[in-house]
């Protein structure tokens, strides 16, 4: 598929409506918020992808993991937006309340620009990928639903790609920072062995991407290795790609050619 080169400037989108925000804080600023790009008419495929930049659930590197792959999918036909979701000093289950509601909002808006609504899909970094990840897996948060033509679009997404992904809160590979960040730092065991992508996995799992690096001493690959593994085992479909050099946070840099990879794999679903 050839790049369109131009793209288009992001349109803001309302997550919640004002003051309706669930959970909020005084200190809560501008977050969250939704930013979309839609493709020119001629070159759209039907299907749109939100996205979750990482940051530990301490914060959001949005340009570097959330409007750049963005443009992206754009350039590719594809309707992509970058979700800010709130985060430490908010704990479970706002971030996910957030992505339930930002899913919905996306899908409702897709459809209502003749995007094809059962081909919205989530892509995730770091813990940007765990946030998708728990999309793809957990149930709905019911403090999200408000009353208003959201609570009845679905929060599901149908496909996801997870990026040097966050996956377990309870193996020896955990990324504590993250588990701590959104769970306080002496978590209930329960709560983070259920929040675990990998212990969630279900045959309705939709189809996922991984990517990671074999040197990545932040998140170990063990995260993306043992979630390719449980869904393996659920027969789930599933992509993963491993690169021996690249660390953590490479986000789109040019010797790691996974967006063509994603791109390839978004054609064929």
């Amino acid at each position: 598929m050839q790049a369109h080169p131009s793209v288009n400037l992001p349109e803001a989108l309302d997550l919640w409506p004002r003051g309706k925000t669930p959970m909020a804080r005084p200190d809560d600023g501008s977050f969250p918020n939704l930013r979309v790009y839609l493709p020119s008419p001629e070159h759209r495929t039907g299907k749109t992808v939100l996205i979750f930049p990482g940051g530990g659930y301490a914060l959001v590197s949005s340009a570097k993991e959330g409007h750049r792959p963005a443009q992206l999918l754009n350039a590719h036909g594809i309707a992509a937006a970058v979700l800010e979701y709130r985060h430490a000093p908010h704990r479970h289950p706002v971030p996910l309340m957030d992505a339930q509601r930002g899913l919905r909002v996306l899908r409702h808006w897709a459809e209502a620009r003749g995007l094809d609504a059962d081909q919205v899909g989530v892509m995730g970094f770091s813990a940007g990928g765990h946030l998708a990840g728990s999309l793809a897996t957990q149930p709905e948060v019911s403090a999200g639903r408000i009353g208003d033509a959201m609570d009845a679009v679905s929060f599901r997404p149908d496909f996801a790609a997870l990026i040097y992904p966050v996956v377990s809160f309870t193996a020896t590979s955990s990324h504590s920072g993250s588990r701590n960040n959104l769970l306080g730092n002496a978590p209930d065991p329960a709560l983070a062995e259920a929040l675990s992508i990998e212990k969630a996995v279900s045959p309705g799992t939709p189809p996922m991407f991984l990517v990671h690096a074999q040197d990545d001493l932040s998140v170990s690959p063990a995260n993306s290795i043992g979630l390719f593994e449980a869904l393996t085992r659920q027969q789930v479909p599933a992509e993963l790609h491993i690169y021996p050099k690249g660390g953590h946070g490479f986000g789109l840099a040019a010797n790691h050619p996974w967006g063509e990879l994603l791109l390839h794999w978004l054609r064929q679903g």
